[in-house]
């Protein structure tokens, strides 16, 4: 199924480029941590990370979010959000610290 993808930063506009984040190095860190590994794959037999969990929405957020932290400066991700219709979306704001 056709998925609409939606990644979030957030951080400080740095006063030198105007930017939280380069637009070029989000989208190569999009290419590297998300298109590369899954488009055109089977996510439950080609994905390792979905061989012990099924491939809801949700997990599949959880995936995007950990594979695309590697590639981004630390503390800038804030959101992951997936649109599968219309009417149904998840958003991920990465893991819950319980204290």
């Amino acid at each position: 199924p056709e998925h609409s993808l939606e990644i979030t930063v957030k951080g400080q506009v740095n006063p030198l480029t105007g930017m939280v984040m380069n637009i070029t190095d989000l989208k190569e860190a999009i290419q590297k941590a998300i298109m590369d590994p899954l488009d055109h794959r089977n996510l439950d037999t080609d994905v390792e990370f979905f061989q012990d969990r099924p491939s809801t929405t949700e997990n599949l957020a959880i995936y995007i979010w950990t594979n695309i932290q590697t590639y981004l400066p630390p503390n800038l991700l804030h959101r992951v959000r997936i649109d599968e219709t219309d009417q149904n979306r998840v958003e991920y704001y990465g893991p819950q610290v319980t204290g």
